[in-house]
């Protein structure tokens, strides 16, 4: 079952803090994945970021919504104990608490929307299934796409000379290759609109990755592969790297799982991320740190 919505974890949240005891939220979450049927697989899936599980953001958000309304309260740290304003949302026995249920909260609305001259409940929620940091790493992913798939595309457009310097700096910014000169003296044998070339793995030179990139539009199949696991053996490496603008067919990922040789596949969409994770052209244009408190700090002595 997909992990449910932040809006659609508060009513049964609140439910639970119905029996007037005190709650850890990290049981909480135990709970909820059960009664939702969340499976371990599901449990385990993380923000994008990698900082936290899904689950556990959705239920802290479902919290945090709940104690801004004035339904519940934190005795402690990850702790959540009912309000008497909780029991009495309850007792009126609502079939979904959501945004626009607590909305009806003066705090609540002073909480969205930032100011306390606002009073009118927001219109535009009823259907918010995400988490704010969900929505900040959403709209990070959608800008990412369609930054990668611009400079996807102005790769493809460059020059095979181009092409073959901007391979050697991806290199060196992964750490490969030794300096820049040594990596662009080990790669740099243009031919059949690609690159060639033996680059050191470190920059000790304690081994070798033979690399090749075709800046090509059509798919690179599994016999490209092949003669590239060939060409492995006459150039002294055990390690390679294919890189192409386009991608790769199934059957020539299927083949690179088979053999001895350790060869990784680099497709279009994997060269253009890469040139973001490293700063390859690409320029910072703004950068946001997100922050949450730090319960350790408030901790009395």
């Amino acid at each position: 079952m997909p992990i449910p919505d932040y809006q659609t974890l508060m009513l049964p949240l609140l439910r639970i803090a119905g029996d007037e005891r005190e709650h850890v939220l990290g049981d909480i979450i135990e709970f909820l994945a059960d009664e939702f049927k969340v499976s371990q697989e599901e449990r385990r899936t993380l923000l994008p970021s990698g900082g936290q599980e899904i689950l556990d953001n959705r239920v802290a958000w479902a919290r945090t919504y709940l104690k801004k309304a004035g339904l519940l309260e934190s005795p402690g740290r990850g702790r959540i104990h009912i309000t008497a304003r909780g029991l009495q949302v309850l007792q009126g026995k609502p079939g979904r608490i959501d945004v626009r249920f607590l909305s009806r909260f003066p705090e609540f609305v002073e909480f969205k929307s930032g100011s306390a001259r606002r009073t009118e409940p927001e219109q535009d929620v009823q259907g918010e299934p995400e988490t704010p940091e969900e929505k900040l790493e959403s709209s990070y992913q959608n800008l990412r796409r369609a930054l990668a798939q611009e400079l996807l595309e102005r790769v493809r457009d460059c020059s095979p000379r181009f092409f073959e310097r901007l391979v050697v700096d991806l290199l060196v910014a992964m750490g490969y290759g030794g300096t820049r000169k040594d990596a662009g003296q080990a790669v740099g044998q243009s031919g059949d609109d690609g690159i060639d070339g033996i680059i050191k793995e470190d920059k000790l030179g304690f081994d070798v990755v033979y690399v090749q990139a075709k800046r090509w539009n059509t798919a690179v199949g599994r016999p490209i592969v092949q003669a590239f696991a060939g060409s492995l053996e006459g150039q002294r490496a055990r390690k390679g790297v294919l890189m192409t603008t386009s991608r790769f067919t199934q059957d020539a990922e299927d083949y690179v799982g088979r053999i001895e040789k350790r060869i990784v596949l680099i497709d279009g969409e994997q060269l253009a991320q890469l040139m973001i994770d490293h700063g390859i052209g690409v320029t910072e244009i703004a950068m946001y740190s997100v922050k949450k408190v730090d319960s350790d700090y408030f901790l009395d002595e």
